[in-house]
């Protein structure tokens, strides 16, 4: 597997890279590839929909600098802004028992597996896919997968500002809150600056530890004939 940081990155630049890396990744030209990434202010909308759910007109969005982009994942709407850790896994599926529904449970799990080791308690919930926790979801997922090769991916809440998500019903789901790794540790020990507050990781230490926990989960998986 080999791992890419991109930094911070337009939505649609992020996305050519994906699908590049997928020609590359189906022809064997490159390995199974995870990029790691940030993307400036935008809403997209999944295959399921979304349109309905966002609760201000394009132009509001177009005058604050929030691009609104369909794409071609699984979900419904999400948005992703500075602050949230996405994970975009271009991988072979043709070479991993389970086919797609073991896979996004093995996603599932590399971030539950990420939370615990900085101190967040998170997991599934029956029915909704990503990664929840008590307050609400801290991790949304949306897939496409073409030809066996996946491409979109994951996006996890680390700052605690998440108010992008006003402008949305989060997935479509009208009970849903976000929830982000600053907002679960400030609620459980205070202000990162509080004495005897948890650690609070920054962005890079939880890109370190989203990787890790990637590899740990499937890369066993990648050696299965």
């Amino acid at each position: 597997m080999e791992i890419v940081d991109l930094g911070l990155v337009p939505y649609r630049q992020a996305q050519d890279r994906q699908l590049e890396r997928h020609a590359q990744v189906l022809a064997g030209q490159a390995p199974d590839t995870l990029f790691l990434l940030e993307h400036p202010p935008v809403i997209t909308l999944g295959t399921g929909g979304g349109l309905e759910n966002l609760h201000v007109p394009p132009e509001f969005l177009a005058a604050r600098g929030i691009e609104l982009v369909p794409v071609s994942r699984g979900g419904n709407i999400t948005c992703h802004f500075p602050g949230q850790l996405v994970a975009y896994p271009v991988f072979r599926l043709d070479r991993r028992p389970g086919g797609v529904r073991s896979f996004f449970h093995d996603m599932e799990e590399a971030v539950i597996r990420a939370l615990a080791r900085v101190g967040v308690a998170a997991g599934r919930a029956p029915g909704r896919p990503g990664v929840w926790t008590a307050s609400g979801k801290i991790c949304s997922m949306g897939i496409a997968v073409k030809r066996w090769v996946t491409y979109h991916g994951l996006a996890l809440n680390v700052a605690r500002d998440t108010a992008l998500f006003d402008l949305i019903t989060l997935c479509g789901l009208a009970d849903a809150r976000p929830a982000s790794v600053h907002g679960e540790l400030e609620a459980r020990g205070g202000a990162p600056d509080a004495p005897d507050a948890p650690h609070f990781p920054d962005m890079q230490e939880m890109k370190d530890v989203l990787a890790q926990e990637f590899r740990a989960v499937f890369e066993p998986h990648s050696r299965v004939a």
